[in-house]
């Protein structure tokens, strides 16, 4: 009796480790989805090193700076300002040339500001600053606007081209710090397409005056 409780016992405790020796290969093997997993079962975390910004849409990829920031976070309100004038002329411009110039801004500017709130998502950073305009290069007055808005035909067109030229100016000239000083190579390609893009329209809105026969330029 003593010998059959030995043996059967011995056979218990093969069996035993067997399992257990089965049992842990098994947790340290692949899931069903070809994952590498722990024991019990969960997954390896194989990204831990990848940046949490990186699938942001439209976000600004790179090292970038406080001027890079403070650029996007100035721009925004500018180019919305721009889209405020640029809606005043339905019904209030005349001149073909300044309508040309309303759709061209219209079609540039708004893509521009979905790509810097996409930037300062990714970056982490707030869409402004707090400076609510202020200090600002270009951005037009309540005053400014109002005066805009109340008037039409050749009288809107002198106005708006006279505002536009100066607004403008006040846009290549962020831009022109934000080439200096930015560091993040997408925002400092965006500034150049800004300094080369507003000023041929500067160029544009100049003539424009010339043909109308407008007072002293701003």
């Amino acid at each position: 009796m003593r010998a059959f409780t030995h043996r059967t016992a011995r056979k218990i405790a093969l069996v035993a480790a067997t399992t257990a020796t089965g049992l842990l290969l098994s947790a340290c093997g692949t899931d069903d989805a070809g994952n590498t997993t722990h024991h019990g079962g969960a997954p390896a975390d194989t990204s831990a090193s990848a940046s949490p910004t990186a699938s942001v849409a439209g976000a600004a990829a790179g090292a970038f700076n406080d001027a890079d920031v403070m650029f996007a976070q100035m721009m925004i309100p500018h180019h919305e300002q721009a889209l405020e004038m640029a809606e005043l002329a339905d019904g209030r411009a005349e001149d073909a040339e300044v309508k040309k110039l309303v759709a061209a801004i219209e079609q540039a500017q708004d893509p521009e500001i979905q790509k810097m709130k996409a930037w300062l998502k990714g970056w982490g950073k707030p869409e402004s600053a707090g400076h609510g305009g202020h200090g600002m290069a270009g951005m037009m007055s309540e005053q400014d606007m109002k005066d805009l808005a109340a008037v039409k035909g050749k009288a809107f067109d002198r106005r708006f081209a006279e505002l536009m030229i100066a607004h403008h100016e006040g846009a290549v000239e962020m831009a022109e710090v934000e080439r200096k000083n930015g560091r993040n190579a997408t925002a400092k390609a965006l500034a150049d397409d800004v300094v080369r893009t507003q000023s041929t329209e500067i160029s544009a809105l100049r003539k424009v005056l010339d043909r109308l026969g407008s007072g002293p330029r701003l």
